[in-house]
Formats: structure tokens, C-alpha cells, sequence
């Protein structure tokens, strides 16, 4: 069992303007906070968020048992400031100085280690930010009422006051978006350029399969530059199920001329921020992933699989002087591989799927019928096995990735002395990056 949540934007339709005013005020309260957690507290690494409010309050805010805080000024300031934005402020600013110290106490032993070598230190220290732009949550009962499944009332600041203000919102499908059932959070009141959304967040939980290894499927995804994903469906005895190729032409062509037209405008004027064009670059990419996370869940949906098997993929370094090393580079700077894991792995969690990754090294170097090394042609598309059988590179690397999922499963289910006698009957078992999915087979033959 584990607990998941969707975040749902609803645009507010109305009052397009009034909410200028709250944002600000709720920054200029977070700034004057943040100073005081950091003057006041010197130790914060044994303090939680509970036991800071408290502490906070009784620092800034006059009550009937507190007649004279330390920082008066801060109820003169921000009059009639409601409570739960003020303990909401609280809360962010104690992880905004939190995390300034944790950064600057790296920056201090970062240059005792540079100093202690004999080498100069030029690294500027981390500086505490005091202005910034969060969007304050607002509490049910105390900041917003629902009225309605497409009005509220909200409480903003206005006109130099506090006041209950009526507002009206787009309605989202809950039963298409999945979250009928789900407890809907309160909502935070978030700016994108010049409109206003109520983010509600929902939240549930879900028991992910707990299907034995023997009766698993499992969806073997690589994920590469030319294809955006090579999908297959395998069993725990190596039969391959089902196939999907996801390549996306028109998106990656799209992106990689943006790309070229930005490089050759760099080119001429030097460097320049061009909005423009990474707003255009950062939509493609966005595209990409969520468009090869959809269809990689959906794939693994239809063939009721129980699990998706990634690669680890951390950076990849391309050796000079290599033909097409410089189009593999630009590439690969584009390539959102992460992106597509993480977004795939919260999608397959709300579906009761269990995510897993292994071990890169030679999936797409080693023919999946044991063959051995394959060579590869010059679109790196195509693999010619020592058998003379050419197949495509990137099918035969899922078929291996589902292999190892498996492999790596049986071995942690028998005990060491029987793997053992299998490593003997099946050798390449002696070491994982040399498994395939023929290794697979040989090893339910063998058992």
C-alpha cells in the first residue's frame, strides 16, 4: 500500500486582477519571517516544523497571553493577517533558511578541502534569498469556501482589508482525470503569466501488484534518441508477448530544427536569451515526454503487465573523434530520458504498477539470442549478429532489459549454493551484464 497524489488546475474566470494584491502582501510577510528565523534561531537541524510555529509566533504576533512579542511591528505591518497564511509563512520560510544553511555548510567544507590542497577558492558563498514569489494555500473554513462544483468563496486582501470575495473556476472532469474517490486537498492559489488557478491536489492510496515472479509480466522499455521508446512485453519463462515502437518524426524534427535555427542566431549575434525559442524547445520536449509516458503506460496496461523495466541511465559520454559524435552529442543534450522515466513511473503507480530498472551495460551491445556482440550500422538502428541475422537494435535491447529483470528476480529467490550449480549449467550467468534473454531461457530450462 502506498499513497499517491494528482494535482488538478482549475482557471478562475473571474477577478482577474484582485489577487495582485494578496500575492504580495503574503511575499512581504514570508521576507520579514525569513530575516527573523535567521537572526533568532541558530539551530535548526533538530527543530521540525511543529515546533518552529509555535516559536515564530510567539516572536511576531500579540495575543491575550502574549502582550508584547518581540517583533510588534509585524501586526502593524500586516494587519488582520489571517492565521493560517501566517503559520503557512512560517512553515516555508523555516525550509528556506533550513536549506541555506545546509548549502553554506557545503559551500564551508568544499573550500577546507580546496584550501587543505593548497589551491585557491574562488566559489562565491550561497547568499539567503529574502524576496520571492510563493503562492500561498488556502485553508478550507478559514480562507475558502466551496459554494459550488465551479464556485467558492475565498478570502483575499483588498482595498487595504481582508475580505470574503465570490469567485468562479473552470470545473474538471474527475471521473475522466481518475480522481472521483480520491479526498481532495485544500487548494493553492497559483499565477501563470497573467491568469489565476486553484490547484487541488487529490490524494489516495494503492496496493501495487504483488504477483509472484513466476507469473509476472513484465514491459521492457528502451528508451533511445532515434526512437523515443521500443516496448516489450515478456513472461518469467522469456516469451515475448507483444512489441510497440514509438518514434514521434514530426515532434523531434520539429525540436531539432528550433534547435539548429537557435544555434545558427547564437552563431552570428553571440550568445542571447531567445524566450522565444526555449519556450518553443521547452514545449516540444515536454511534448515528447508526456506524449512517450502515455503511450508506454497504456502499452503496458492493454497486456495487464505487472511491472515497467527500465535502464539506469546516467550520463552518457561520447569518445572524440568518432564519426557522428557531434550530432550523437547535440542529441543527446535534448534527450529527456529522465523526464520519461519519472513521468512513466507516477503514471504507472496510480495503476497499481511497479516500476524497476536495471543494469545498462551491454543490453544494446549483445544480440538477445546469445549470439554475442553485434555490430551496428551507421543510423545505429540495425544490428548484424555474428550469425550473420540482422534484427533491430533497439527490440533486441528491450528483450534484454526484460531478461534481466527476470534473471535478477530468480536470484534472489533461490539460495547461493543452487544459483551456483545454475551459473555452472548456464555460464554466463556469472555475471549480470552478460545475460540476454537466451540466458533467461537457459535458465528456466535448466531449473
Amino acid at each position: 500500500m502506498m499513497k499517491i497524489a494528482k494535482t488538478l488546475s482549475h482557471k478562475i474566470t473571474n477577478h482577474s486582477r484582485i489577487f495582485d494584491a494578496t500575492l504580495e502582501v503574503y511575499n512581504h510577510a514570508l521576507s520579514f519571517i525569513i530575516d527573523i528565523i535567521e537572526k533568532e534561531f541558530d539551530h535548526l537541524d533538530d527543530m521540525t516544523t511543529k515546533s518552529i510555529v509555535p516559536l515564530v509566533e510567539k516572536l511576531i504576533h500579540t495575543t491575550k497571553s502574549n502582550p508584547l512579542p518581540k517583533y510588534r511591528e509585524f501586526d502593524s505591518l500586516f494587519y488582520k493577517f489571517p492565521s493560517y497564511f501566517r503559520r503557512g509563512a512560517i512553515a516555508t520560510a523555516f525550509g528556506k533558511v533550513k536549506s541555506y544553511r545546509s548549502h553554506y555548510r557545503n559551500w564551508e567544507e568544499e573550500k577546507a578541502i580546496v584550501l587543505s590542497e593548497g589551491k585557491k577558492f574562488k566559489k562565491k558563498p550561497p547568499r539567503l534569498q529574502l524576496e520571492h514569489k510563493e503562492f500561498p494555500v488556502f485553508y478550507r473554513g478559514n480562507m475558502f469556501e466551496r459554494t459550488s462544483d465551479t464556485t467558492a468563496q475565498i478570502k483575499v486582501f483588498h482595498k487595504n482589508d481582508w475580505v470574503w470575495v465570490e469567485i468562479e473556476f473552470k470545473k474538471q472532469d474527475l471521473y475522466k482525470r481518475g480522481v472521483w474517490d480520491w479526498k481532495e486537498n485544500n487548494p493553492k492559489l497559483v499565477k501563470v503569466g497573467k491568469k489565476y488557478f486553484l490547484h487541488f491536489s487529490y490524494q489516495s492510496k494503492v496496493t501495487l501488484s504483488k504477483t509472484k515472479m513466476k507469473d509476472q509480466k513484465a514491459c521492457a522499455v528502451d528508451l533511445g534518441v532515434n526512437n523515443s521508446a521500443v516496448c516489450s512485453v515478456i513472461d518469467a519463462n522469456g516469451t515475448v508477448l507483444a512489441r510497440k515502437f514509438m518514434i514521434q518524426p514530426k515532434e523531434k524534427d520539429q525540436l531539432y530544427t528550433m534547435t539548429n535555427k537557435l544555434r545558427k542566431v547564437q552563431r552570428n549575434s553571440g550568445w542571447i536569451s531567445a524566450p522565444n525559442f526555449w519556450r518553443r524547445i521547452n514545449g516540444l520536449q515536454k511534448q515528447i515526454v508526456n506524449n512517450t509516458s502515455h503511450e508506454i503506460v497504456k502499452f503496458a496496461n492493454e497486456h495487464h503487465c505487472d511491472v515497467i523495466v527500465f535502464e539506469y541511465l546516467d550520463k552518457m559520454k561520447v569518445p572524440k573523434g568518432v564519426w557522428g559524435a557531434k550530432k550523437l552529442r547535440f542529441k543527446l543534450r535534448y534527450w529527456r530520458k529522465k523526464g520519461i522515466q519519472n513521468k512513466v513511473e507516477e503514471m504507472a503507480h496510480y495503476l497499481g504498477m511497479r516500476i524497476s530498472r536495471v543494469n545498462a551495460r551491454n543490453t544494446s551491445a549483445l544480440a538477445y539470442d546469445g549470439s554475442g556482440f553485434v555490430e551496428r550500422n551507421d543510423k545505429k538502428d540495425l544490428a548484424m549478429f555474428t550469425t550473420g541475422k540482422v534484427y533491430h537494435a533497439d527490440l533486441s535491447a528491450s528483450y534484454n532489459i526484460g531478461a534481466r529483470y527476470f534473471i535478477r528476480g530468480i536470484q534472489k529467490s533461490i539460495s547461493e549454493k543452487k544459483w551456483l550449480a545454475l551459473q555452472a549449467k548456464v555460464p554466463e550467468l556469472s555475471k549480470r551484464t552478460n545475460t540476454t534473454l537466451s540466458s533467461l531461457i537457459s535458465l528456466n530450462l535448466a531449473q
